[in-house]
């Protein structure tokens, strides 16, 4: 056994119970968490008309001296949208550790197969359609409301994908033909949206073409503490799947002599993925390659075979309102934050299509 633990790691005892220390990860856990907590501070210092950072922190300290106006700048204003920068971000990293992993391939995320161009299309058939004057429709699509729609959009989709691509008989998916049906959904889901794009009136369409991007811009607590609160046990069910994660790695057969119940536990990670990045993508559109990026980061960072699920998410929260700060704060032209991860992650899925076309020749 201790030949099969990454050097320096400890197991650590309690009862009945064990648990494996790995140094290096707690290292860069400790690292990533202050990279997030200087994303999120420098968040709400530059985030508009710069506030020093003795400011923010007394607002937090309830310091009764705090001017109103930063008062309501850093709480009303800036937090929500930092706040909804950091589920979005670890909602979508996660959801991408949780495809790749079960898929065995690192180019299957949620946005490759289809999850989040599903939930496009459920946001804007409410967008264009909720005041486009379409009768029935149209009532139908204001009751449910764009997050519903959304969320509903994307389990479709993945549930579509994952039946088309599921072997029965054999309890698992064929990883390349899974990533093809997805690309396909994808396409199918993206013609559908811009034909909806199409329908609705110029405001209605611009709306919803700058939500496609992946944007954090006007969120308020009403937008973000629901997602706040749907990801929390969706995080902590993950978290708590690290053992089927880490087995559904190996091959079909060495995971069930370990003791993996393929039947259940690839279909549930799965679905527990999309419920994710349903979550990510209602709150900040689709925002592109967080989902790919992060957990190969973590992974390679931490040199394990699977992406630790709290590191991985720690990047996604980290990489995202990092974006969103330089993309729209920063720069000379304010742009989405969709945009500026889009201008980071091509390169690297296509460094991932050469290096896969590699291995295949």
């Amino acid at each position: 056994m201790p030949g099969l633990l990454a050097p320096g790691s400890r197991v650590v005892r309690v009862r009945t119970a064990s648990l494996v220390f790995l140094p290096r990860i707690a290292w860069l856990a400790l690292a990533a968490v202050l990279l997030l907590l200087a994303a999120i501070a420098g968040h709400l210092m530059l985030a508009g008309h710069p506030v020093g950072l003795s400011q923010v922190a007394a607002v937090f300290l309830n310091d009764p001296a705090v001017p109103r106006a930063v008062r309501l700048t850093v709480l009303e204003f800036r937090l929500p949208r930092t706040i909804a920068g950091v589920v979005a971000g670890a909602c979508l990293a996660v959801a991408g550790a949780l495809t790749q992993t079960v898929a065995r391939n690192p180019l299957a995320t949620p946005e490759v197969l289809g999850v989040t161009a599903g939930a496009s299309t459920g946001a804007v058939a409410v967008l264009v359609l909720a005041g486009a004057g379409h009768g029935g429709a149209s009532g139908l699509a204001a009751a449910v409301g764009m997050p519903l729609a959304a969320a509903l959009g994307a389990l479709g989709t993945g549930a579509a994908v994952f039946m088309l691509t599921y072997r029965r008989s054999q309890q698992s998916f064929d990883s390349m033909r899974l990533v093809l049906v997805g690309l396909g959904a994808s396409g199918l889901a993206t013609s559908i949206t811009t034909w909806l794009l199409t329908m609705g009136d110029v405001s209605n369409a611009s709306q919803a073409l700058t939500w496609m991007m992946g944007s954090l811009n006007g969120k308020d607590w009403g937008t973000v503490m629901p997602a706040l609160l749907a990801s929390l046990p969706l995080l902590l069910v993950a978290g708590a799947c690290g053992r089927w994660l880490l087995l559904s790695a190996f091959d079909d057969d060495t995971a069930r002599s370990l003791g993996l119940p393929l039947g259940r536990s690839r279909p549930l990670l799965l679905v527990l993925a999309v419920l994710l990045a349903a979550v990510g993508t209602v709150l900040a559109g689709p925002v592109a390659f967080v989902a790919l990026l992060c957990p190969l980061a973590a992974r390679f960072a931490a040199r394990t075979v699977v992406p630790p699920l709290g590191l991985t998410a720690l990047f996604g929260a980290a990489f995202v309102v990092l974006s969103d700060l330089v993309a729209g704060f920063l720069l000379p032209h304010s742009l989405p934050v969709g945009v500026f991860t889009t201008v980071l992650g091509a390169p690297v899925l296509i460094a991932l299509v050469f290096r896969s076309q590699r291995r295949t020749s």
